[in-house]
C-alpha cells in the first residue's frame, strides 16, 4: 500500500476562465509583447501617436487647421479595439493550453517516492529530491514519482490521467516497454524504476511547458510570413508618405493626420497580423488534444510539409498478429475432421494466432469434444520443438506447425497440400500443417491482416502528394503482399534495425521532408534524424528523447493524423492571409476615392469610377473601413482557433479553393461590410446623441469643432 498521505492524482476537466482571458488581453498591451509581431506593433505605435494628438492638440499648432476632436477620438477608439481584439485572439489560444497545463500540473503535486538505497534499504522522500540514476520502488495503488525505466519486475500502469485512455498498460524490464511516466499510477505488481529525469525536466514538465505555450518561438513558415507582412507594411508606409507628399505639393486634396493613420492601418494586412499568434498556438493545442505532445511548433508545421512517410508494417499497417483466414483439407480428409483437429490443436493455445484458429473453426461449425482435467497433456510451442498441440488420454496426438517441422515430426504433405502451401507463401501468408497421429490432415492459412481503413488513409496521403514507404523485417513475398493490399507506394523488406536510419538519410539526401514513428532504442537515431519523429509513449526513454513528438496513445497510425493537423495549420494560415490581403484591396477602393471626391478633386475625373461603393463623406468612409478592419478580427477568431476544415486535396486544388473561397470572399465581404457600416454611421450622424457626444468631446479638447 502507498505511504499514508501519498498523493493519488485525480484528473480534472480543463476549463478556460473568461475573466482570465480578458485580464491577459490587457496585459498583452505591454510593448515588449507587441514588438514580436511587426504589423500589430505598427498599429500599436500609431494608436499611441493618435492618443497624444487627441489629448494634447495644443502642442501641435499646425494641427488646428484640420483637427476634428470627435473624428480623432473615434479613430483612436477604433484602433484601440483593433489591438484589443487581436490580444483576445491570442489570449483565448493561450488559455486553452493553460487550462490543460493546470490539469497536468495537479497530477504531480505532493507525490512521494520509496527510494531504494545502495545498501538495499528504502526510505520515503519527496519526488522533488530524486536525481537521475536513483532507484525507486513502485507498488500497487502508488503513484509513479518520476520518469524512469523499469529495471526489475513488472507493473500494470494506469496512464489515463495523462492520455485519457482507460485501458491500463504493462511495463516490464527488458525490451522496449520499459518507460514509465511520473504522475501515473500503479494498479498491480511491483517494479523497481531507475529515474531518468528530475523535477523541471520530466516528461510531464515538458508537457506543461509546451501546452502552456511558454516562450513559444515562431516557426520557420511563420517567420517567413512575418517577413512578408513586414515588407508589405514598409511598402505601404512608403506609399502613404508619397500620397501625403503629392497631396501637399499639388494641393489636390487636404488630408488630416487621423485619416492618414487610418489609411495606413486599413491598407496593412492587419487581419492576418492580428490572428497569426493564435493560429500558431492553436496548432499546438490541436496536436495536444489528439494526445500527441509536440516538442515545438516547428514539428507540427513540418508535418504539414511532409514529402515522405516511413511506416512500420506490424502494428501500424497491419493489426500486428497473424490471424487464421482459411482451412485447406488434405485429399480424402472430410472438412469436419480437419476442423476438429484444428480446434483440438489450438483450444488451449492462448496466443493470438491460436485464438484466431479457434474462432475460425467455431464459425465453420467444428465438432467439439469435452476435455476433462487430467485427460490430456498440452505441448506448447518452444524453440527446441517449434510446434504446438495436445496429446489426449487415448494416445491421440494433434499438432500444428511449420511445414519443415511437421515433416521432420513425420507428418508428410501430399502434393496437393504442398502446392496450396506454396501458393499461400507466394501471396505473403503463412501456412501451418495440422496433423493427427503423424498424418497431415490439412493446412490452416495465417495472414497478417491489414488494419481496417488503412488503405483509404494511405490514399488520402497520396492525394496530398505524400509518398509512403513500409519498412518491415518480413521476407520480400510477405512484404509485397501487404504492400499491395494496403496501397503503400514502396516497401523495404528484411529490414535490419539500422535500415530505418539509412532510409531516412536517403530520402533527406534527395531534399525531402521525412516522417517516421518508432518506440525502441534502435529507432532513436532515425527518429532524431527525421523531420518529424513520432515516438510512442510506451517506448524507451531514448526513443522519446530522440523524437520531436510523443504519442500518448501509442498508436503508430497517429502519424497520419499528425500530418492532417500540420496541413490544417498551414492551410489556415494561408487562407486567412489570402482573406486579409483581398480585404485590404476593398478598403483601398472605399477610402481613396472618397477622400478625393469629397475634396472636390475635379482635376482627377477618373477617380469617380473607383468609388464603386458611392461613399460621399470621407470621414465616415474612413471610419467605416477602419471599423470593418477591427470587427473582422473577432469574427475570424473561431476559424483561427479551430482551423480551416481540411480535406485531402492536391496543392493546386488547395490553391484554387483558397483563391476562390477566401480571396473572392474577402473582397466581397469587405465591400458589403463597409457599405453597411457607412450606412449605419450616416444614420447615426443625424441622431441627437452623436451631436451631444461631439459637444462633449469639443469641451474637453477645445481646439476643434464637430
Amino acid at each position: 500500500m502507498a505511504e499514508p498521505g501519498a498523493h493519488v492524482p485525480v484528473r480534472r476537466t480543463p476549463h478556460t476562465s473568461v475573466r482570465k482571458v480578458l485580464a491577459d488581453s490587457f496585459r498583452l498591451f505591454d510593448p515588449r509583447k507587441q514588438v514580436r509581431y511587426p504589423v500589430m506593433f505598427s498599429v500599436y505605435v500609431l494608436f499611441l501617436f493618435l492618443v497624444v494628438l487627441t489629448l494634447f492638440p495644443g502642442a501641435f499648432p499646425d494641427l488646428a487647421r484640420t483637427y476634428n476632436p470627435n473624428y480623432f477620438l473615434w479613430v483612436t477608439l477604433v484602433l484601440f479595439f483593433t489591438l484589443w481584439f487581436s490580444n483576445i485572439a491570442t489570449s483565448i489560444a493561450e488559455a486553452q493550453g493553460r487550462a490543460r497545463a493546470d490539469a497536468l500540473r495537479e497530477i504531480r503535486s505532493g507525490i512521494r517516492a520509496r527510494q531504494i538505497m545502495p545498501d538495499g534499504s528504502d526510505r520515503w522522500v519527496s519526488s522533488d529530491l530524486l536525481h537521475v540514476g536513483d532507484t525507486v520502488e513502485i507498488r500497487a495503488s502508488e503513484p509513479v514519482p518520476m520518469d524512469g525505466d523499469v529495471i526489475h519486475g513488472v507493473a500494470l500502469i494506469d496512464e489515463s490521467m495523462m492520455t485519457g485512455e482507460s485501458e491500463p498498460v504493462t511495463r516490464e524490464s527488458g525490451g522496449d516497454k520499459t518507460s514509465v511516466l511520473g504522475g501515473t499510477r500503479v494498479l498491480q505488481g511491483t517494479a523497481q524504476v531507475r529515474v531518468t529525469a528530475v523535477r523541471g525536466q520530466s516528461f510531464l514538465d515538458r508537457m506543461i511547458h509546451l501546452v502552456e505555450g511558454q516562450g513559444r518561438e515562431p516557426t520557420p513558415n511563420e517567420l517567413a510570413l512575418l517577413v512578408l507582412l513586414s515588407a508589405l507594411t514598409i511598402a505601404l508606409f512608403t506609399v502613404v508618405i508619397t500620397f501625403i507628399f503629392l497631396a501637399d505639393v499639388t494641393g489636390i486634396v487636404s488630408v488630416d493626420l487621423a485619416t492618414i493613420v487610418a489609411l495606413f492601418v486599413c491598407l496593412m494586412p492587419t487581419t492576418i497580423g492580428a490572428l497569426l499568434p493564435a493560429i500558431g498556438i492553436s496548432g499546438i493545442n490541436r496536436t495536444a488534444r489528439a494526445n500527441v505532445i509536440a516538442k515545438s511548433g516547428k514539428a507540427v508545421e513540418a508535418a504539414g510539409d511532409l514529402d515522405v512517410l516511413i511506416l512500420d508494417k506490424t502494428g501500424t499497417i497491419t493489426v500486428g498478429n497473424r490471424l487464421a483466414v482459411q482451412f485447406v483439407e488434405a485429399p480424402g480428409v472430410p472438412p469436419p475432421e480437419l476442423l476438429e483437429a484444428a480446434l483440438l490443436s489450438s483450444s488451449l493455445d492462448d496466443t493470438p494466432e491460436g485464438r484466431s484458429i479457434v474462432r475460425l473453426a467455431a464459425r465453420r461449425n467444428a465438432p467439439t469434444r469435452r476435455l476433462e482435467p487430467g485427460q490430456y497433456k498440452v505441448l506448447p510451442f518452444s524453440v527446441e520443438r517449434p510446434m504446438s498441440g495436445i496429446v489426449l488420454a487415448d494416445g491421440t496426438e494433434v499438432y500444428k506447425g511449420a511445414i519443415k517441422t511437421m515433416e521432420t515430426y513425420g507428418a508428410l504433405l501430399p502434393p496437393e497440400l504442398r502446392t496450396a502451401a506454396s501458393e499461400a507463401s507466394r501471396q505473403g501468408m503463412t501456412p501451418l500443417v495440422i496433423s493427427s497421429n503423424r498424418r497431415a490432415v490439412g493446412l490452416v492459412i495465417l495472414k497478417d491482416v491489414v488494419k481496417p481503413g488503412i488503405r483509404d488513409r494511405l490514399r488520402e496521403l497520396k492525394t496530398m502528394g505524400i509518398r509512403t514507404i513500409m519498412c518491415t523485417g518480413d521476407n520480400r513475398l510477405t512484404a509485397a503482399a501487404i504492400a499491395r493490399e494496403s496501397g503503400v507506394d514502396e516497401f523495404v523488406a528484411e529490414a535490419k534495425p539500422e535500415t530505418k536510419l539509412t532510409l531516412v538519410e536517403r530520402e533527406k539526401g534527395k531534399g525531402r521532408l521525412v516522417a517516421m514513428s518508432g518506440d525502441g532504442t534502435n529507432d532513436a537515431p532515425a527518429l532524431a534524424r527525421a523531420d518529424v519523429g513520432l515516438a510512442m509513449n510506451s517506448g524507451t526513454g531514448a526513443a522519446k528523447e530522440a523524437g520531436n513528438m510523443v504519442d500518448l496513445d501509442n498508436d503508430p497510425t497517429k502519424l497520419i493524423e499528425v500530418v492532417s493537423i500540420g496541413k490544417q495549420l498551414l492551410i489556415t494560415r494561408g487562407a486567412l492571409t489570402t482573406f486579409s490581403i483581398t480585404n485590404d484591396v476593398a478598403k483601398y477602393f472605399a477610402i481613396i476615392p472618397a477622400i478625393f471626391i469629397a475634396s472636390g478633386a475635379t482635376s482627377l475625373p477618373g477617380i469617380a469610377v473607383m468609388n464603386v461603393l458611392g461613399l460621399a463623406n470621407p470621414q465616415l468612409a474612413v471610419l467605416s473601413a477602419l471599423l470593418f478592419n477591427g470587427l473582422i478580427i473577432p469574427i475570424l477568431i473561431p476559424l483561427a482557433l479551430v482551423g480551416v476544415p481540411f480535406r485531402p486535396r492536391s496543392a493546386i486544388d488547395l490553391l484554387r479553393r483558397n483563391l476562390v473561397f477566401y480571396g473572392f470572399g474577402g473582397l466581397v465581404s469587405a465591400f458589403v461590410g463597409i457599405k453597411l457600416l457607412y450606412t449605419l454611421l450616416a444614420w447615426l450622424s443625424t441622431q441627437p446623441i452623436y451631436h451631444t457626444l461631439g459637444v462633449a468631446v469639443a469641451h474637453f479638447l477645445p481646439l476643434g469643432g464637430i
